[in-house]
């Protein structure tokens, strides 16, 4: 199980067998109320064009935004789970890696608010995502 105090690498363990792996997520850094991670943008998340896939983007912000919410829910009296997701997709990328760094703007007893953005390698932004996460009593 993870918590608060689990390391990169047992987060990053965590995600095997999972669609996190299967898109080459890479949790990169957490903090309470934050989470970092590194998706690369290859066959695995291109769209037919030849561009990073939005489903790929929306992938990447909610398992940023779930993670964070995971990490500051006590997961022995509660769950977490995704209740909306919306994206603004304002760049385009085709090679290479995104960056996705998702911030809590609302903590409350049974929702978590966070404003996710995701930027390419050279730090233009992608993606702007808002994941609402539902704190479900066990």
């Amino acid at each position: 199980m993870i918590s608060k105090n689990s390391t990169l690498k047992e987060l990053n363990d965590f995600s095997e067998n999972t669609l996190m792996q299967q898109l080459g997520i890479e949790y990169l850094e957490t903090s309470d109320g934050y989470v970092k991670a590194k998706m690369p943008v290859d066959e695995r998340t291109l769209q037919p064009m030849g561009i990073l896939h939005g489903g790929a983007s929306l992938a990447l912000a909610e398992t940023i935004g779930s993670l964070g919410s995971v990490l500051l829910t006590d997961l022995s009296k509660y769950e977490v789970r995704g209740a909306n997701i919306n994206a603004n997709h304002v760049g385009a990328v085709s090679k290479g890696y995104v960056i996705g760094e998702a911030r809590i703007v609302h903590q409350g007893r049974y929702t978590h608010v966070w404003n996710i953005e995701i930027k390419d390698a050279d730090g233009r932004l992608i993606s702007i995502s808002r994941l609402t996460n539902m704190i479900i009593e066990k």
